[in-house]
């Protein structure tokens, strides 16, 4: 099993350039079942998830072609009589339940596994289902498998339907609804919809394919059904949790980094917040397009405490929660971390504090004191972005840091290893027994 070994106190100093985002490129694999012709995607990151998903295509009868050297993919779906998503594929990974509404708009049925992915505590599909009951779909459980149809001869049937949960609105089942009403006979309109900016990447795709979407970013967003979809060429939106990790990883060594092709435009609580701390992100250049900008990364030799609440976009997002946590074990002061997304999503909380970090958990909420050092340490990752915040202590931290199952950081992170070598870190990824 993988597991990285680190010797900190290394800053990183360099340029990195953000890869294609894994959470949005998911959704629009999925969508190559929504049409009878090619897509092509570029920019598509090289990563357990995405070649998971491709897997799972394939199995639904898609032919694929994954240039990982270019980072393009080409998907054509040719076998519509293949409708199922066997557990064995869709247990690895939570994006697999994106088939789902494109299968039910194309073919009129689907029987797909209840779907797995990262330990970080209970995200129900319950939204997703409701919404397509709403849609006129007839659905039932049959041994872990949902199983899902429209009556012979018709089509899904435009509605009102509202995707507000418990913490929040459901990025998955907005984009299972929105590609399933593409298709749909009349107007849907989804009330309480995800405004993440990779819904956004999805409805621009799903219009480019002939399909009649506006309103995608907000709260309310309305779809008139069209009959067919068409094949198109697309690019994949930078990755905005990718570049918060790089970013942060060269603010918690003190560092000089330089980011290209990073997302400023959707960062706007991210950047808020580190420069809070005393994190400075300076665009370089004009670059003209706001989702695709060069900047400078340098911090202040003290960091500031923070609170910080995670929440939907635009607000500071659960999926840079723990790697602004270790960032703050290093800050000057008492910071509060309460997470509103995902409340037991605080397995790196333990790991932590083996490295030396002053943490107190009460409930969602973390209080974070900030100490003088890390101190390297075995710890176990424990989901992928956990994984990630254990990277970033264990470069700033003294001493030697050995993560254990490391796989975690391979469904989000192209080789991340190799990227912070290349930017000056001493990390290495070694195959042992868990230490």
């Amino acid at each position: 099993m993988d597991a990285f070994i680190i010797q900190g106190g290394k800053r990183l100093r360099g340029t990195v350039r953000i890869n294609g985002s894994k959470n949005a490129t998911l959704p629009l694999m999925a969508a190559a079942l929504l049409t009878d012709d090619p897509i092509t995607l570029n920019d598509v990151p090289n990563l357990a998830d995405i070649r998971n998903m491709a897997g799972l295509l394939e199995s639904l009868g898609c032919q694929m072609q994954f240039d990982t050297a270019a980072h393009q993919m080409t998907l054509h779906a040719t076998d519509r009589t293949k409708n199922t998503a066997h557990y064995k594929i869709v247990r690895t990974m939570r994006a697999s339940i994106s088939v789902l509404g494109p299968l039910l708009a194309k073919r009129g049925y689907a029987r797909v596994s209840m779907p797995g992915g990262c330990n970080i505590g209970d995200r129900p599909v319950d939204l997703h289902l409701r919404g397509l009951e709403a849609m006129g779909v007839q659905i039932h459980l049959d041994e872990g498998y949902i199983v899902a149809e429209i009556p012979q001869g018709s089509r899904l049937q435009g509605a009102r339907i509202f995707l507000g949960g418990t913490f929040g609105s459901t990025v998955l089942g907005t984009a299972n609804i929105l590609s399933a009403a593409t298709l749909a006979e009349g107007t849907t309109m989804i009330e309480s919809a995800a405004c993440e900016p990779e819904i956004v990447g999805l409805a621009d795709m799903l219009n480019a394919m002939g399909a009649n979407i506006s309103g995608a970013g907000s709260p309310r967003i309305t779809i008139e059904g069209v009959e067919t979809l068409s094949g198109t060429d697309v690019t994949v939106m930078p990755d905005r949790i990718e570049a918060g990790t790089y970013i942060m990883a060269g603010a918690i060594t003190n560092g000089d980094v330089t980011l290209e092709n990073c997302p400023m435009d959707a960062m706007s609580a991210v950047l808020d917040v580190l420069t809070r701390i005393g994190v400075e992100v300076e665009v370089r250049g004009n670059g003209a397009d706001p989702m695709r900008q060069t900047v400078r990364v340098a911090s202040a030799r003290r960091l500031s405490p923070v609170h910080i609440t995670t929440q939907p976009h635009p607000g500071f997002p659960t999926d840079l929660q723990a790697q602004v946590m270790a960032l703050l074990c290093l800050a000057d002061g008492n910071s509060i971390i309460t997470e509103k997304i995902f409340p037991d999503r605080f397995l790196h909380v333990a790991e932590l504090l083996r490295m030396g970090a002053s943490l107190i958990r009460n409930g969602p909420s973390v209080l974070v004191s900030g100490v003088h050092e890390l101190i390297g340490a075995p710890v176990m990752a424990s989901d992928l972005r956990a994984s990630a915040g254990l990277v970033l202590a264990g470069l700033a931290a003294r001493g030697t840091t050995t993560i254990n199952r490391v796989y975690h950081l391979d469904r989000g992170y192209e080789r991340m290893e190799l990227t912070l070598q290349q930017l000056g870190a001493d990390i290495q990824r070694v195959n042992h027994d868990v230490v």
